[in-house]
């Protein structure tokens, strides 16, 4: 990505958050969606909007097709906010990054608990401790 795609990206991303923060009035929008990224198209005509909502999978799929329906409307008010010639259209998609480095955080976990587990094993020699009463 260039330099230039990286700050209209930027830019979209600080301009939708405050659209969807203050100017969208959709029921639909309960999880309050955060974009976590905006990828622009090298000739700036399409910009890949990436968000994640909390809720349940019907809140987030019904919060992505309420962005969906408004991206017409977000796109011409960008046009205010923007000096450029031609505005991005927008395509709003879940992003799945973040599940996917919640798993790997979790993984991560596990991997240390067993780690300390076998830790305290070699420690004791293999032997439980006993914990009878004397």
């Amino acid at each position: 990505m260039s330099r230039r795609t990286e700050r209209v990206g930027s830019t979209i991303r600080q301009e939708l958050a405050l659209m969807i923060l203050h100017e969208l009035n959709d029921p639909r929008l309960k999880g309050m969606p955060s974009i976590t990224r905006v990828k622009v198209s090298e000739d700036l005509s399409m910009a890949d909007v990436f968000i994640t909502v909390m809720g349940t999978e019907g809140q987030q799929q019904s919060a992505l097709a309420a962005l969906r329906h408004s991206a017409g409307m977000m796109r011409t008010r960008l046009t205010k906010a923007l000096s450029m010639r031609t505005i991005p259209y927008l395509k709003f998609h879940m992003d799945e990054n973040l599940k996917k480095e919640m798993a790997v955080l979790e993984l991560l976990r596990k991997v240390s608990e067993e780690n300390a587990q076998r830790d305290r094993e070699r420690e004791t020699g293999g032997q439980t401790p006993d914990v009878s009463p004397s």
